[in-house]
């Protein structure tokens, strides 16, 4: 069977191009897997509704014949009919199917669509549209969704990240606003409010990377200024500072503790500083060395704001479970989150931590949940 071509519609560099796409010899091609090449063509391609129909119904007129080229011919009728398109439409999907190489135009003399059949009455030929391209271009459709699908986690890693810094930036100027009232802010809450008017919106297909790196240096900027004004704009906390207590040493700007460690709540061995460490290495990121309950709990109120959860959330835990055990929860979820993150290629199934943590604490207040026994389950899965 050889192309044909009257030369009635515009000669275009993408027909030639698909045109020279064949099939393996020998191979009959179904409808069924034309029809799945061209609804993987269609959303590499991100093709609009107007095309994609037309493409659909075009696949639905192939009979499976034994030839080299898959070639069908229903009218602009047919396909009007059978899409809801006006004709002006369903010439613009074929001008548009032609420039991404997915159909190839065989024109007839006089320029109709119809099959060529033999004296027996057989089909041998055709004049309408080629769907070769289609079929012979799936292995392309299938790197393109591979190439789609990481780009688009990667866009969702970005923009989570950016809710991320963006909750402890407005949480850093929240705790400053609320313990420093009289220290100005205005420069850090105006670069809080630029930002965030810059930021896309997650519908948008922009990539935010750049404004991802901005976030990132204002969250640590807002979080400097509140570790700054703590210390009395020095490395270490004012002597003065000190609950009265001159004699009382610095933690090197780090809160020592929230609040104080009651008597009633001497952990047993399986909530020890020692046994956290070993389950949850996220606690590195405190930045201070763990060695008591104090040390705990100011850990636990530090990371807090890691999770995005708010500050009642945190007092919330506090009246419910106790200090240590509401650092130890705060330790907790955010090692469940970043193990989780790590299992699932940088996409936790946490998608609220704050709120997570919240539900953990009223599961541990009613019984229905073991801190103790949860974290050494932890520890044996990561030791193992």
């Amino acid at each position: 069977m050889q192309i044909a071509s009257s030369g009635g519609r515009r000669l275009r560099h993408a027909a030639l191009a698909a045109r020279e796409l064949v099939l393996e010899n020998g191979r009959t091609v179904t409808r069924k897997e034309l029809s799945a090449a061209a609804r993987e063509a269609a959303k590499a391609l991100e093709l609009r509704n107007g095309p994609r129909s037309v493409l659909s119904e075009l696949v639905a007129c192939w009979g499976e014949q034994e030839w080299e080229r898959l070639l069908v011919w229903p009218s602009n009728d047919y396909l009007m009919s059978r899409t809801g398109l006006s004709e002006r439409s369903v010439r613009y999907a074929f001008k548009v199917l032609i420039e991404q190489q997915l159909i190839v135009p065989k024109e007839s003399p006089n320029g109709k669509r119809y099959a060529v059949k033999d004296l027996a009455g057989e089909l041998v030929d055709a004049f309408g549209f080629d769907l070769t391209p289609v079929y012979a271009r799936r292995g392309e459709w299938a790197e393109r969704l591979i190439e789609m699908k990481q780009v688009q986690e990667a866009r969702k890693r970005a923009f989570d990240e950016i809710t991320i810094a963006r909750r402890a930036a407005e949480e850093a100027l929240r705790a400053l606003a609320e313990h420093y009232p009289d220290l100005d802010r205005s420069d850090l809450e105006e670069q809080v409010k630029g930002l965030k008017a810059r930021t896309p919106v997650r519908s948008t297909k922009a990539m935010p990377h750049a404004i991802l790196d901005e976030w990132i240096a204002l969250r640590m900027a807002c979080e400097q200024a509140f570790l700054k004004a703590g210390n009395g704009g020095k490395d270490c906390r004012h002597t003065n500072n000190n609950n009265g207590s001159p004699s009382e040493s610095c933690n090197k700007g780090f809160p020592k503790k929230a609040e104080a460690v009651r008597q009633s709540e001497q952990t047993s061995e399986h909530l020890s500083p020692e046994l956290i460490l070993e389950a949850c290495p996220t606690l590195s990121d405190y930045g201070q060395p763990v060695r008591d309950l104090a040390d705990l709990v100011s850990a636990g109120r530090y990371l807090r704001a890691a999770l995005g959860a708010h500050e009642s959330a945190w007092a919330e835990a506090v009246e419910d479970i106790g200090t240590v055990r509401a650092a130890i929860a705060v330790i907790y979820v955010l090692q469940l989150y970043e193990d989780d993150v790590a299992k699932n290629g940088g996409e936790s199934r946490i998608k609220n931590p704050g709120g997570y943590f919240r539900a953990l604490v009223r599961m541990i207040k009613a019984g229905k949940l073991d801190l103790g026994v949860e974290l050494l389950a932890m520890r044996r899965r990561r030791m193992s």
